[in-house]
């Protein structure tokens, strides 16, 4: 019996060196292929630091908006978008635009939006204590669902990509009465910040300042992958 408890630790203790191995090695992963983009997000965080945000609660995903207000929501973020002079980077809508927008963000390659959904499930995974109160279903089976490529990322990924990538998560959204949200991670500060736009219960996009929108080109990807 005791030999069995001693394996199991030592299991857990395996798989949280691992987990946190692989933390690091996105971390090392994203400055290497992000470089020359240095500064650019605080730079964003600058132009916005008068405006107030609100705490973030995870959360899935709620009902989707009927065309009428989609539109509206859409007009809204978009005048919120000429205002603070910011642009998106449109990254396709195919239901991974949560993971694709992150991954522009971190790898400047929206194509490693697997690479994120991966790590994401991971971390969802190994800390299952600190995610499950937010999901109202049997946690086995929102964790099949979050792995398959297509299904919509929630607010619940989202905290999970901060915790799990180091980084602050900065969304400028179309809600009318939340302009702006921040998704910070739980145990450490933040190495860096990630602009996204959310288009309430639509999709999101990857955002930079008007003028630095970068032209994506196919890129080789990187050993890691």
């Amino acid at each position: 019996m005791s030999e069995q408890y001693d394996n199991a630790g030592a299991s857990s203790s395996s798989s949280l060196n691992s987990s946190l191995q692989d933390t690091e090695d996105d971390r090392i992963i994203a400055n290497i292929l992000s470089e020359e983009h240095v500064g650019e997000d605080r730079r964003l965080g600058k132009r916005l630091s008068h405006l107030d945000s609100i705490p973030h609660t995870p959360r899935v995903n709620g009902a989707i908006p009927d065309v009428d207000d989609a539109t509206l929501d859409h007009e809204r973020l978009s005048e919120r978008l000429a205002t603070y002079g910011l642009a998106e980077l449109h990254v396709e809508g195919d239901g991974n635009c949560q993971f694709r927008a992150l991954a522009d963000q971190l790898f400047r390659n929206p194509e490693y939006h697997k690479h994120v959904r991966k790590q994401v499930v991971k971390q969802l995974k190994h800390f299952e204590k600190s995610y499950e109160g937010y999901v109202p279903m049997k946690y086995k089976s929102y964790l099949k669902k979050m792995k398959r490529s297509g299904e919509w990322g929630d607010h619940l990924t989202l905290q999970a990509a901060a915790d799990r990538f180091g980084a602050k998560i900065c969304l400028l959204t179309s809600f009318r009465d939340t302009c702006l949200i921040e998704i910070v991670p739980k145990e450490h500060n933040p190495s860096r910040e990630l602009w996204l736009s959310f288009w309430s219960e639509v999709h999101y996009n990857s955002l930079y300042g008007i003028g630095d929108v970068p032209t994506r080109t196919a890129k080789k990807k990187h050993w890691l992958f």
